[in-house]
């Protein structure tokens, strides 16, 4: 019997909790364990409120190893769900080799000290995985996750090859606040003031952060700003797409964001790296952070829709030549938050985190070593979507997009 331990207490982690317990016969056990066990218990409360599923909770630092390795143990869990922060990738998939468990996140690695986001750190554990017998699969949430399997989906179904590829990732919802971010702000602060770089002819073009926008009108959002950006998807896609020519990442930001960002950022607010305030070290985006609204509190004042999908270019599977699809889900923010109390940012990626669980718990998607969505059948995990609450749908368009 699969036993899962899920690590983090976030909006995401609430959703995902949730969503297991709506599915008991897939997963009959079910742990959560933070630094912060009070947030544990929060969601543990819900969760008995809404499913009457009891789910223990557990403190735990999950960058210390010794610690995680004897959690592990002692519940012995099958598999572990790291929901928690992109830094501690490394020491939980070290834990989980040592005591045995398979391993599953939603977001690659990336070191405190520099704004990196790339999986060559988590691809060297392959062989560690293949001799220990075990699995990690990684980043299964919607960007990256499902925007993978949405673009491996249409290469089954649709493409024969891929030219170019565009992820589009919309939030239209409206949260009331002046400045606040819809999930974890040190990351997302640390993913849009990065340096934008996109795949093209082999090689990746870099172009200052925020400096290239295009507008697209989204269903059920309506016309946006869509802005350039680096995102972890696009190395994974392009490493199992290798005929693909060009990959590009677009997120929708409203100007006001755009303008307490830049602000924020010419004062200094945004950096990494650490100052001195009254003999203490500190760093100003954590401090930054911590003052922010936290995103899992935005779920009741949030309204709207979010749109996020992908639009693909390459030579059709049935010979009639080129062909454009294009494949998306829309999801809102208030049946979000009437389904699970979060709001539909958390929703769109705690959702798929519970999928990518359910196909490793089951056998459905299985191997030995270090895995990306791109390498596992997408039918399963589409069929999923559609029964779990992110429906997809997909379209042919009259040629490539213009932007």
């Amino acid at each position: 019997m699969s036993k899962v331990l899920v690590i983090g207490a976030g909006g995401v982690s609430s959703v995902c909790v949730h969503k297991m317990a709506m599915n008991a016969k897939i997963f009959p056990e079910i742990h959560l364990a933070s630094r912060t066990q009070s947030k544990c218990d929060a969601i543990a409360a819900s969760v008995k409120e809404r499913t009457g599923v009891d789910v223990p909770t557990y403190e735990i630092d999950a960058e210390e190893v010794p610690a995680m390795v004897n959690l592990i143990k002692r519940l012995g869990a099958t598999h572990v769900v790291n929901l928690a922060l992109p830094y501690q990738d490394l020491p939980i998939m070290d834990a989980c080799l040592e005591a045995g468990a398979h391993y599953l996140d939603t977001a690659n690695y990336e070191p405190k000290d520099e704004a990196k986001f790339e999986y060559h750190w988590q691809w060297a554990y392959h062989d560690r995985f293949k001799n220990a017998g075990l699995m990690a699969l990684l980043g299964s949430g919607f960007d990256p996750g499902v925007t993978s399997v949405f673009t491996m989906w249409l290469k089954k179904h649709k493409l024969k090859t891929i030219r170019t590829l565009d992820i589009l990732d919309c939030n239209g919802g409206d949260h009331g606040q002046a400045f606040a971010t819809n999930f974890n702000p040190e990351i997302n602060i640390r993913e849009v003031t990065a340096p934008a770089r996109h795949w093209e002819n082999g090689e990746w073009v870099e172009t200052p952060a925020m400096q290239v926008k295009t507008e697209f009108d989204f269903e059920a959002v309506g016309p946006k700003n869509a802005y350039l950006m680096y995102h972890e998807e696009l190395e994974s896609l392009a490493k199992f797409n290798p005929e693909m020519e060009r990959a590009r990442f677009w997120m929708t930001f409203g100007d006001e964001y755009i303008k307490h960002l830049t602000v924020l950022q010419n004062v200094g607010m945004t950096r990494i790296d650490p100052v001195k305030y009254k003999g203490k070290e500190i760093i100003p985006l954590q401090f930054l952070a911590a003052v922010l609204p936290k995103p899992e509190t935005l779920g009741e004042t949030t309204k709207g829709n979010t749109n996020i999908g992908c639009i693909a270019t390459g030579e059709a599977l049935d010979g009639s030549g080129e062909k454009t699809f294009y494949i998306n889900n829309i999801c809102s923010h208030e049946a979000a938050f009437e389904e699970t109390g979060n709001q539909a940012v958390s929703y769109t990626t705690g959702v798929p985190a519970m999928i990518g669980a359910a196909m490793m718990v089951q056998g459905i998607w299985s191997g030995e070593g270090v895995f990306n969505m791109e390498e596992m059948d997408p039918d399963p995990f589409m069929d999923m979507l559609n029964e779990h609450g992110l429906p997809w749908q997909v379209k042919e368009l009259d040629g490539p997009v213009g932007f």
